[in-house]
């Protein structure tokens, strides 16, 4: 079994067209199963009153499918964070009689580019959606690979079975039974079991929405955003000396004492500019930050920068993490 993870980004409550709706907080998740073929729909029910739930849905997509209305702040805010994280495949769905033309100004030099667009038929889409989960069918993950991890985006307790997580896995395989380190912090979890759209499973690899089941820990121990983890090479920072890159639409130099927010995986975490280092491009400046906790990620990984603190412009550009 291999699942595809898709963002609906557009009018709230399209996605429930398409899939079968589960798990609603801020970020509503829909489930589609045909066979061994699964798809996983994310889309931001707060959105757009808060930015974070934005973040989350497009950074657990490898695509995106774009429903767009009108051309307005939304639409842009939209564009910029799916530019931000890179997301290069996905649909584009036109209403209200827009066509290609009005979109393609906006469109140009971002990952819009390589959308395609599609007709309004949340039918068609779906059998589209399970179509391309049939060609990621995949063998089970050989005993050499490791290196996993899994963000938490909920955690709760169950009567019976004890604590459960529900996540994404960012990277790697992690396996029943397995011990994994809970990130931030000292703590440590026992994997009782795994199941993948409600099928239960030995193994959880990159891309698998799971829900697992923990031993050797309380819900209350946790937080959204802690990563489940045997990759011994992932960090935890409060502080963070980065080079950052601004959009081409921010209008002036990051300052110290502005508050970012820093979202990665699940994490969306306030960090006060310490110290700016902007030498002859004050739109790649080398910032200090103090994070208000602990941030999880790999050397290599990038965050976004949010500035919830802008009228219009809310999200600031990338950070480099190293």
């Amino acid at each position: 079994m291999a699942n595809l993870n898709v963002a609906v980004l557009g009018p709230q409550g399209y996605a429930k067209e398409i899939g079968k709706k589960g798990t609603s907080t801020d970020i509503t998740f829909y489930n589609l199963k045909r066979s061994e073929s699964t798809v996983t729909i994310i889309e931001p029910t707060r959105y757009p009153e808060r930015l974070a739930p934005l973040f989350f849905a497009a950074s657990l997509a490898r695509k995106a499918i774009l429903v767009v209305d009108q051309i307005d702040a939304t639409f842009g805010e939209s564009v910029i964070m799916l530019q931000s994280l890179g997301i290069k495949e996905g649909y584009i769905i036109l209403r209200n009689y827009l066509d290609p033309g009005r979109i393609a100004p906006i469109a140009k030099g971002t990952v819009l580019e390589g959308y395609e667009y599609i007709d309004d038929d949340p039918i068609a889409l779906r059998e589209r959606l399970l179509s391309e989960a049939d060609r990621l069918a995949e063998e089970p993950p050989s005993p050499e690979e490791k290196r996993g991890a899994i963000p938490v985006d909920h955690f709760f307790n169950v009567r019976g079975i004890g604590t459960v997580i529900l996540g994404t896995m960012a990277e790697g395989v992690i396996r029943k039974h397995e011990t994994l380190k809970v990130l931030p912090g000292e703590k440590t979890a026992l994997v009782r079991s795994i199941q993948k759209h409600d099928d239960d499973f030995d193994w959880a690899r990159e891309g698998d929405r799971a829900g697992i089941a923990l031993k050797n820990i309380d819900a209350e121990e946790l937080d959204r955003g802690a990563v489940l983890t045997n990759d011994d090479t992932l960090k935890a920072e409060s502080t963070l000396s980065a080079r950052a890159e601004l959009i081409s639409y921010w209008p002036a130099p990051l300052k110290e004492g502005m508050v970012l927010h820093l979202g990665h995986w699940m994490q969306f975490v306030p960090a006060r500019i310490v110290s700016v280092e902007a030498g002859e491009d004050w739109r790649r400046p080398l910032l200090r930050l103090e994070l208000e906790k602990s941030l999880v990620y790999r050397s290599g990984d990038k965050a976004v920068l949010h500035y919830l603190e802008g009228s219009k412009l809310r999200i600031a550009g990338t950070l480099e993490l190293s």
